[in-house]
């Protein structure tokens, strides 16, 4: 990436700010949701059990589909994780969920289920994402700060087939992302986002100019850059190189493939 490039990337990611309506500048929840940053530094520091419960109470009551509540939490402390993955919680978290999208609850008492793998899938994802956002912005009006994971540490989808195996998992559980949680060591900006005519429509498909997809893409490399001094197009790579086996793993979880 080329220095004048990062310079335009850096100017764009450090003046970027929410937008909110003047007339709801002072609702509190709009400021939760719209000021919430993933945050990949902790400080040492426990959460208290009533902060605990509240975040999985949030996430307990998060809306899902025909009220099926195809999730679990997986609760860990340090400790915990530690003691499960023979590894510390990235970031120095105090405390994670795994978030599983689970089917396997529901079809033990709903009859009448075909066997749609796929769709079941879906419906558990869609679900458990839901209750894992609730989690995060719970957190968030406590004070607290959260990232969510899909790869880092061997947290998330990337790694369901391994997870499935250190967790005993039955078919239709599969764990979708770990969310950790603890006391923000750090403020960080907001991160490059598309502006809003770019990800809405109308009742016809729009597609987004290449002239703004690459605006955002240089933000994007900047951001990275500037926040852990590697390339951006590193860290997809090393991404795109654990897809096959991501793939495998979700296969062998979802539709039994050998």
């Amino acid at each position: 990436m080329n220095p004048l490039a990062l310079l335009r990337g850096l100017a764009r990611l450090l003046s970027a700010r929410p937008t909110i309506p003047r007339s709801l500048a002072d609702n509190e929840a709009l400021r939760v949701i719209l000021e919430r940053r993933s945050v990949r530094r902790f400080v040492d520091r426990d959460i208290p059990d009533d902060h605990w419960a509240a975040i999985l109470e949030a996430g307990r009551l998060a809306p899902s589909t025909v009220n099926l509540q195809t999730w679990t939490f997986a609760c860990f402390t340090d400790d915990e994780w530690l003691a499960t993955f023979d590894r510390r919680l990235p970031f120095a978290a105090p405390r994670a969920v795994m978030v599983l999208a689970d089917t396997h609850r529901s079809l033990q008492v709903v009859d009448g289920f075909p066997d749609v793998p796929l769709c079941n899938y879906t419906v558990g994802v869609m679900n458990a994402s839901l209750a894992a956002m609730s989690m995060t912005l719970a957190a968030e009006s406590l004070g607290l700060a959260s990232v969510m994971l899909s790869e880092t540490g061997r947290t998330g989808f990337y790694d369901a087939g391994e997870l499935a195996v250190a967790m005993n998992l039955p078919r239709g559980v599969v764990p979708i992302t770990t969310i950790a949680f603890g006391w923000p060591a750090t403020a960080p900006p907001m991160p490059p986002k598309l502006p809003l005519e770019a990800v809405t429509c109308g009742g016809v498909y729009r597609e987004t100019s290449r002239a703004v997809l690459d605006r955002w893409y240089e933000s994007m490399q900047a951001g990275y850059r500037a926040s852990t001094g590697q390339d951006f197009q590193k860290q997809v790579d090393h991404y795109n190189q654990r897809l096959e086996e991501a793939e495998d793993g979700l296969r062998r979880l979802v539709l039994k493939d050998d």
